[in-house]
């Protein structure tokens, strides 16, 4: 099969378009022929080394863990899904080694879910490593609508999900951005604020009764978390571990199938929006991970069918 991989740590250059073997299909995994592909930050940072501590990686390597695509084969003991199905994946693995830069990918059943009527297959590959964050998140506050949730970067792709995901548990919601990005957190029903210097001025003016929760999803934003939550508050950050030496979690997302088909059938009933900026072809993957380093206006995909 044709695949994107690479055989050394390095950056988005050393990906090269490689032959390589199909994957295997283990018992309670499925073979999915792979539509689109969906990059997300951690496959550059895994790509440069950066998580090597972290987890263990098997040369060559293909990056990627969202997909979509369509059942091509099932392992034994997979009576849930059939050939032909239509599914997304979170597709993590204990390993990294066989991701979804490529033509096929094997996943365990447990992480996949059926893409409903009416969800193509862009918005399903751009939603389960974000959407699944972003629930987790969400539920790890234990956000009601009650609280006043304060979220960093909040037109990115995890935080455009959990700013519509909090709205619509009834959380009065603000959201860190840059000025170009206000007027899509308005739609949503979120108090856009500039990031940066002051941010803590304009939080309070925003909230006067304070701020009771927190979800950073891009990092080095901890002081402006601390001044701003009030007494008691809960925060979480997906990007800085240092949040639990000060009473916060650090979220990092299971695969998680049954989860993944509840958020798609909020995507089916148009109350959870899947925000896509480009599409790159398979050989074009490098400048696809160029694009979500350098920030990207919705989700990054490639098309692996071409």
């Amino acid at each position: 099969m044709r695949a994107m991989s690479y055989s050394e740590y390095g950056d988005p250059q050393t990906l090269e378009l490689t032959d390589l073997p199909l994957p295997k299909v283990a018992p309670g995994a499925v073979l999915i022929k792979i539509e689109r592909a969906s990059v997300n930050p951690v496959d550059w940072k895994l790509m440069s080394g950066g998580l090597d501590g972290l987890m263990d990686v098997v040369f060559p390597v293909i990056p990627g863990w969202d997909v979509s695509g369509v059942i091509e084969t099932t392992g034994p003991d997979v009576p849930e899904f059939s050939a032909g199905d239509r599914v997304a994946s979170y597709a993590r693995k204990d390993f990294v080694h066989g991701g979804t830069y490529a033509e096929y990918v094997s996943v365990p059943a447990a992480s996949v879910a059926r893409i409903p009527d009416g969800v193509d297959f862009d918005s399903a590959a751009g939603l389960p490593l974000a959407g699944l964050t972003a629930l987790r998140s969400l539920e790890t506050l234990e956000l009601t609508a009650e609280d006043t949730l304060l979220i960093h970067a909040a037109s990115g792709g995890v935080g455009h999900l959990a700013a519509q995901l909090a709205v619509e548990r009834g959380a009065t919601v603000l959201g860190t951005a840059s000025e170009k990005n206000h007027a899509k957190l308005r739609e949503l029903g979120v108090t856009p604020l500039t990031y940066g210097e002051g941010l803590t001025d304009r939080v309070r003016e925003a909230a006067p009764g304070g701020v009771t929760a927190v979800a950073d999803f891009v990092g080095e934003v901890l002081q402006y978390t601390l001044a701003v939550l009030n007494e008691g508050g809960r925060h979480i950050s997906v990007a800085d571990p240092s949040v639990e030496e000060h009473g916060g979690h650090w979220i990092w997302v299971r695969p998680d199938g049954e989860r993944l088909q509840t958020l798609l059938e909020k995507v089916a009933a148009d109350t959870l929006r899947v925000s896509v900026d480009q599409i790159f072809p398979l050989e074009e993957s490098a400048a696809a991970m160029q694009a979500n380093q350098s920030g990207s206006n919705g989700k990054i995909l490639i098309d692996t069918t071409r």
